[in-house]
Protein backbone atom coordinates (compact mmCIF):
# COMPACT_ATOMS: atom_id res chain seq x y z
CA UNK A 1 0.00 0.00 0.00
CA UNK A 2 0.84 3.56 -1.10
CA UNK A 3 2.65 5.74 1.51
CA UNK A 4 1.51 9.62 1.00
CA UNK A 5 2.74 12.45 3.38
CA UNK A 6 0.37 15.49 2.80
CA UNK A 7 1.61 18.95 4.14
CA UNK A 8 -0.38 22.04 4.99
CA UNK A 9 -1.08 24.24 7.64
CA UNK A 10 -4.85 24.62 7.55
CA UNK A 11 -6.02 21.75 9.49
CA UNK A 12 -9.15 21.32 7.58
CA UNK A 13 -7.36 20.52 4.32
CA UNK A 14 -5.09 18.30 5.96
CA UNK A 15 -8.35 16.57 7.31
CA UNK A 16 -10.03 16.39 3.73
CA UNK A 17 -7.20 15.55 2.55
CA UNK A 18 -6.49 12.65 4.29
CA UNK A 19 -10.07 11.20 4.31
CA UNK A 20 -10.44 10.99 0.79
CA UNK A 21 -6.60 9.43 0.46
CA UNK A 22 -7.58 7.14 2.69
CA UNK A 23 -11.15 5.93 0.98
CA UNK A 24 -8.79 5.50 -1.98
CA UNK A 25 -7.02 3.07 -0.35
CA UNK A 26 -3.78 4.57 0.82
CA UNK A 27 -1.53 5.81 3.95
CA UNK A 28 -1.75 8.88 5.13
CA UNK A 29 0.70 10.65 7.20
CA UNK A 30 0.20 14.50 7.89
CA UNK A 31 2.92 17.60 8.52
CA UNK A 32 1.92 21.57 9.69
CA UNK A 33 4.89 23.04 7.92
CA UNK A 34 8.00 21.99 5.70
CA UNK A 35 9.61 21.92 8.70
CA UNK A 36 7.86 18.86 10.54
CA UNK A 37 7.22 17.13 7.05
CA UNK A 38 11.25 17.23 5.72
CA UNK A 39 12.11 15.73 9.82
CA UNK A 40 9.16 12.50 8.90
CA UNK A 41 10.57 12.82 5.61
CA UNK A 42 13.89 11.69 6.93
CA UNK A 43 12.94 9.58 9.35
CA UNK A 44 10.64 6.88 7.23
CA UNK A 45 10.35 8.54 3.61
CA UNK A 46 7.14 8.13 1.91
CA UNK A 47 6.25 6.77 -2.07
CA UNK A 48 4.44 10.42 -2.22
CA UNK A 49 4.19 13.92 -1.30
CA UNK A 50 1.11 16.66 -1.42
CA UNK A 51 2.56 20.08 -0.05
CA UNK A 52 0.87 23.94 0.75
CA UNK A 53 3.12 26.32 -0.75
CA UNK A 54 2.73 29.20 2.02
CA UNK A 55 3.38 27.65 5.35
CA UNK A 56 5.38 28.68 8.76
CA UNK A 57 8.96 27.87 9.70
CA UNK A 58 9.53 25.62 5.90
CA UNK A 59 7.44 26.48 3.10
CA UNK A 60 6.44 23.94 0.15
CA UNK A 61 9.26 25.53 -2.19
CA UNK A 62 11.57 25.13 0.56
CA UNK A 63 10.36 21.68 1.57
CA UNK A 64 10.64 20.48 -2.39
CA UNK A 65 14.09 21.53 -2.64
CA UNK A 66 15.31 19.75 0.94
CA UNK A 67 13.84 16.22 -0.64
CA UNK A 68 15.31 17.14 -3.83
CA UNK A 69 19.13 17.08 -2.38
CA UNK A 70 18.13 13.32 -1.03
CA UNK A 71 16.10 12.12 -3.61
CA UNK A 72 12.87 11.80 -6.49
CA UNK A 73 9.89 10.95 -4.05
CA UNK A 74 6.97 12.88 -6.40
CA UNK A 75 5.92 15.99 -4.92
CA UNK A 76 2.42 17.71 -6.06
CA UNK A 77 2.22 21.07 -5.13
CA UNK A 78 -0.83 22.61 -4.23
CA UNK A 79 -1.46 26.20 -3.65
CA UNK A 80 -3.60 29.32 -4.02
CA UNK A 81 -1.19 31.28 -6.42
CA UNK A 82 -2.63 30.55 -9.80
CA UNK A 83 0.25 32.49 -11.62
CA UNK A 84 2.30 30.96 -14.24
CA UNK A 85 5.49 32.31 -12.75
CA UNK A 86 4.89 30.24 -9.49
CA UNK A 87 3.93 27.36 -11.07
CA UNK A 88 7.53 27.39 -13.08
CA UNK A 89 9.46 28.14 -10.12
CA UNK A 90 8.13 25.64 -8.24
CA UNK A 91 8.57 22.85 -11.00
CA UNK A 92 12.14 24.13 -12.04
CA UNK A 93 12.82 23.43 -8.32
CA UNK A 94 11.97 20.05 -8.15
CA UNK A 95 8.44 19.61 -7.99
CA UNK A 96 6.26 16.89 -10.23
CA UNK A 97 2.93 18.77 -10.72
CA UNK A 98 1.02 21.39 -9.28
CA UNK A 99 -3.09 22.42 -8.60
CA UNK A 100 -4.69 25.21 -8.40
CA UNK A 101 -7.02 25.90 -5.15
CA UNK A 102 -9.48 24.61 -5.24
CA UNK A 103 -9.40 22.01 -6.87
CA UNK A 104 -11.51 19.22 -7.81
CA UNK A 105 -10.56 16.25 -5.38
CA UNK A 106 -10.92 13.35 -8.47
CA UNK A 107 -8.94 15.36 -9.95
CA UNK A 108 -5.90 15.11 -7.72
CA UNK A 109 -6.62 11.83 -7.43
CA UNK A 110 -5.83 11.22 -10.55
CA UNK A 111 -2.36 13.53 -10.58
CA UNK A 112 -1.40 11.10 -7.72
CA UNK A 113 -2.51 7.85 -9.74
CA UNK A 114 -0.23 9.54 -12.84
CA UNK A 115 3.03 10.50 -10.21
CA UNK A 116 2.95 6.94 -8.69
CA UNK A 117 3.28 5.22 -12.10
CA UNK A 118 6.41 6.87 -12.65
CA UNK A 119 7.47 4.21 -10.39
CA UNK A 120 6.02 1.74 -13.16
CA UNK A 121 8.85 3.32 -15.62
CA UNK A 122 11.77 0.39 -14.96
CA UNK A 123 15.32 0.70 -15.50
CA UNK A 124 15.98 -2.57 -16.57
CA UNK A 125 19.86 -2.60 -16.68
CA UNK A 126 21.69 0.91 -16.74
CA UNK A 127 21.12 1.23 -20.67
CA UNK A 128 17.18 0.14 -20.67
CA UNK A 129 14.15 1.51 -19.66
CA UNK A 130 10.75 1.00 -20.13
CA UNK A 131 7.22 2.29 -19.30
CA UNK A 132 3.65 2.15 -21.13
CA UNK A 133 4.20 1.52 -24.18
CA UNK A 134 7.78 2.22 -24.70
CA UNK A 135 11.20 0.30 -24.58
CA UNK A 136 14.17 2.56 -25.11
CA UNK A 137 17.68 0.66 -25.55
CA UNK A 138 19.89 4.31 -24.56
CA UNK A 139 23.19 2.47 -25.21
CA UNK A 140 22.09 1.20 -28.83
CA UNK A 141 19.96 4.26 -29.31
CA UNK A 142 16.54 2.47 -30.24
CA UNK A 143 12.98 2.95 -29.04
CA UNK A 144 9.98 0.96 -29.56
CA UNK A 145 6.67 1.92 -29.28
CA UNK A 146 4.13 -0.88 -29.12
CA UNK A 147 6.58 -3.35 -30.08
CA UNK A 148 7.31 -0.88 -33.65
CA UNK A 149 11.32 0.57 -33.64
CA UNK A 150 10.77 4.23 -34.16
CA UNK A 151 13.43 6.05 -36.76
CA UNK A 152 14.29 9.14 -34.43
CA UNK A 153 16.81 11.71 -35.02
CA UNK A 154 19.48 11.79 -32.36
CA UNK A 155 17.81 14.99 -30.14
CA UNK A 156 14.55 13.13 -30.72
CA UNK A 157 15.60 9.87 -28.90
CA UNK A 158 17.39 12.25 -26.66
CA UNK A 159 14.03 14.25 -25.52
CA UNK A 160 11.83 11.16 -25.30
CA UNK A 161 14.55 9.25 -22.96
CA UNK A 162 14.31 12.25 -21.07
CA UNK A 163 10.65 12.34 -20.77
CA UNK A 164 10.21 8.46 -20.22
CA UNK A 165 12.84 8.55 -17.13
CA UNK A 166 10.25 11.41 -15.88
CA UNK A 167 7.19 9.36 -17.05
CA UNK A 168 3.98 11.66 -15.45
CA UNK A 169 5.89 14.42 -14.93
CA UNK A 170 5.90 17.91 -16.48
CA UNK A 171 9.00 19.62 -17.32
CA UNK A 172 9.53 22.51 -17.79
CA UNK A 173 10.69 24.66 -20.72
CA UNK A 174 13.72 25.92 -19.41
CA UNK A 175 14.31 22.09 -17.98
CA UNK A 176 14.00 20.45 -21.37
CA UNK A 177 16.07 23.09 -23.15
CA UNK A 178 19.15 23.08 -20.72
CA UNK A 179 19.28 19.29 -20.87
CA UNK A 180 19.31 18.54 -25.07
CA UNK A 181 20.97 22.26 -25.69
CA UNK A 182 22.52 23.53 -22.89
CA UNK A 183 22.82 26.76 -21.36
CA UNK A 184 22.68 27.89 -25.36
CA UNK A 185 18.79 27.28 -25.29
CA UNK A 186 17.81 29.35 -22.86
CA UNK A 187 17.89 31.64 -25.32
CA UNK A 188 16.00 29.32 -28.24
CA UNK A 189 12.34 28.64 -26.65
CA UNK A 190 11.22 27.88 -29.96
CA UNK A 191 13.73 24.76 -29.97
CA UNK A 192 11.34 22.68 -27.93
CA UNK A 193 8.26 23.31 -29.60
CA UNK A 194 9.83 22.49 -32.90
CA UNK A 195 11.38 19.30 -31.28
CA UNK A 196 8.09 18.60 -29.71
CA UNK A 197 6.44 18.52 -32.81
CA UNK A 198 8.64 16.44 -34.77
CA UNK A 199 8.20 13.83 -32.21
CA UNK A 200 4.30 14.12 -31.92
CA UNK A 201 4.05 13.21 -35.74
CA UNK A 202 6.30 9.97 -35.02
CA UNK A 203 4.59 9.01 -31.71
CA UNK A 204 0.93 9.77 -32.62
CA UNK A 205 1.30 8.23 -35.94
CA UNK A 206 -2.33 9.24 -36.67
CA UNK A 207 -3.89 6.98 -34.99
CA UNK A 208 -5.85 9.11 -32.28
CA UNK A 209 -3.44 8.53 -29.22
CA UNK A 210 -1.88 11.01 -27.44
CA UNK A 211 1.56 10.52 -25.93
CA UNK A 212 3.05 14.08 -25.27
CA UNK A 213 0.46 16.37 -23.06
CA UNK A 214 1.50 20.73 -23.05
CA UNK A 215 0.80 22.71 -20.08
CA UNK A 216 0.38 25.98 -21.66
CA UNK A 217 2.97 28.54 -20.63
CA UNK A 218 5.38 25.94 -18.76
CA UNK A 219 6.43 23.08 -20.21
CA UNK A 220 5.07 18.85 -21.22
CA UNK A 221 4.50 15.81 -19.97
CA UNK A 222 4.80 11.81 -21.09
CA UNK A 223 1.97 9.90 -20.65
CA UNK A 224 3.50 6.77 -21.85
CA UNK A 225 0.21 4.94 -21.82
CA UNK A 226 -1.26 7.57 -23.96
CA UNK A 227 -4.28 8.93 -23.97
CA UNK A 228 -7.00 9.69 -26.48
CA UNK A 229 -7.87 13.20 -25.37
CA UNK A 230 -6.60 16.24 -26.78
CA UNK A 231 -4.90 18.33 -24.80
CA UNK A 232 -3.83 21.63 -27.16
Amino acid sequence: MKRILVVDDERQITTILRTSLQNSGYLVDTAKNGLEAFQKFEADPPDLIITDLSMPEMNGLELTQAVRRLAATPIIVLSVRDTDTMKVTALDEGADDYLTKPFSMNELLARVRAQLRRNGTETLTENELRGGDFEIDLAGHRATLCGTELHLTPKEFELLALLLKNAGRVMTHKVLLRHIWGPAGDSQPEYIRVLIGQLRKKLDRGTGTRYIQSEPWIGYRLIPEGTTRSTD
